[in-house]
């Protein structure tokens, strides 16, 4: 089985590095100043340079308003928009035709039911993403990379029309058991490589995807 990794909330040519070397698929820009993980359109530009064609630099934004969207398409050089926010279906279209870049979906899980979210995306996504749905009662959670997981037994058995990537809690230390329940083809990690919120660690990146690289 093999597995492809994104490790995302990159912001530094060290984590760059690591996952180059550790063999990421992709490689996340985060957008969005709440999150310590953020980056500019020129940061991002300058660090997107640095990936090989083999690695596929993806551009995280939470309800993003047109000006983003454009700054970001013309300035970074990414290859794929995930959308982490409220955004429609509507919406998912809508900037697929602007840019004309292939678009992922974030789905917040916590319950079986909602999983019925994703189901008005299927024909305009290219790809989904089931992250946790934080705690109701988590102080300034962020609509992703908040090191909470959900049950990953609820994706166990289903069958998804568009690819789909794991998300939430995942470390070094888990990916082989979330893996092995969910079967994802796909996953993502950000806060469980990380040395404190928004810094990376290339030792645990680096273990992070020799773990997904040994699962079977």
């Amino acid at each position: 089985m093999t597995v492809d990794a994104k490790i995302c909330g990159v912001s530094d040519r060290a984590a760059i590095n690591a996952s180059v070397d550790g063999g990421a698929r992709y490689v996340g820009f985060v957008f969005f100043p709440r999150s310590p993980r953020h980056v500019t359109p020129t940061q991002a530009a300058a660090l997107s340079a640095l990936l090989p064609e083999s690695v596929i630099p993806v551009a995280l934004a939470v309800d993003p308003n047109d000006d983003l969207i454009a700054e970001i398409d013309a300035q970074v050089g990414i290859s794929m928009f995930q959308l982490h926010g409220s955004e429609t279906s509507e919406r998912v279209a809508d900037i697929k035709s602007r840019t004309g870049k292939p678009v992922m979906k974030a789905i917040r899980v916590s319950a079986a039911s909602d999983f019925d979210s994703a189901l008005s995306y299927l024909d305009v996504a290219d790809m989904l993403l089931f992250d946790a749905k934080p705690p109701s009662d988590m102080a300034n959670a962020l609509p992703g990379g908040n090191a909470v997981s959900f049950d990953w037994t609820l994706l166990a058995g289903r069958d998804w029309p568009l690819p789909w990537m794991l998300s939430g809690g995942l470390d070094p230390k888990n990916i082989a058991e979330a893996i092995g329940i969910s079967r994802a083809a796909a996953v993502d990690v950000s806060s469980g490589v990380e040395s404190s919120p928004g810094v990376k660690d290339a030792v645990l990146i680096s273990e992070f995807l020799e773990a997904v690289n040994h699962v079977q």
